[in-house]
């Protein structure tokens, strides 16, 4: 059974056309489809959102990097309804959404964590210390978190005590700081992470109704 996968995209502007654009690095769809998943890119304009998530069967959501929040100074305030949007239908429908730097941060965000600016955190490797494991990851962030609100574990943190990875306690949520798609080559524990998280949760969900 295919796992489809909706994506959100980062707002760039090219004045050189005077356009707006969404845009996504191609080591995304490398990476999903290295995990056994296959991406439906998300525009950020909210009304097809809408109705994309009316008409489309999708198992999951990713919500992607690029662009800060706007209640951190970014400018694209339509990827913030867009990918409110997704958040708030995976909730409410039980689909699994997983975020990736901003879209940890949105997640973070929409449940009340503080975030605060960062240093030392643009970086090719810092390690994080989970629960009984530590690794080494990709950092590219000005803004986190020290603290999580309720409901909201932290379930990785850098060195300096900042939050590197979240799993809510009730919703499939679950959010990484870190950029696995800009890993060469992939690191086989984020696809095994993705594939736990996405594929084998509607695979399972799947043979269970077929049963």
């Amino acid at each position: 059974m295919p796992v489809l996968i909706g994506v959100s995209q980062r707002v760039t502007t090219v004045t050189e056309y005077v356009e707006r654009r969404d845009a996504l690095d191609q080591r995304w769809a490398a990476f999903l489809t290295f995990c056994g998943l296959i991406p439906i890119f998300i525009p950020n304009h909210p009304p097809t959102v809408r109705l994309l998530l009316e008409e489309v069967p999708l198992n999951g959501f990713l919500l992607t990097g690029g662009n800060n929040l706007v209640v951190l100074g970014g400018d694209a305030p339509e990827r913030d309804e867009a990918e409110l949007l997704l958040l708030e239908y995976a909730i409410t429908n039980g689909k699994p959404l997983l975020g990736v730097c901003r879209g940890m941060q949105l997640i973070q965000h929409f449940f009340g964590a503080q975030l605060e600016q960062v240093s030392d955190h643009v970086t090719a490797g810092h390690r994080i210390l989970g629960i009984g494991s530590e690794r080494t990851v990709n950092s590219y962030h000005l803004y986190g978190a020290r603290t999580s609100p309720l409901g909201l574990n932290a379930t990785a943190r850098a060195e300096d005590g900042i939050v590197e990875a979240v799993q809510h306690v009730s919703f499939p949520l679950k959010g990484i700081m870190w950029h696995p798609e800009r890993c060469d080559p992939f690191d086989e524990m984020d696809r095994n992470m993705f594939w736990n998280f996405f594929g084998s949760r509607v695979s399972l969900k799947y043979l269970k109704g077929a049963g």
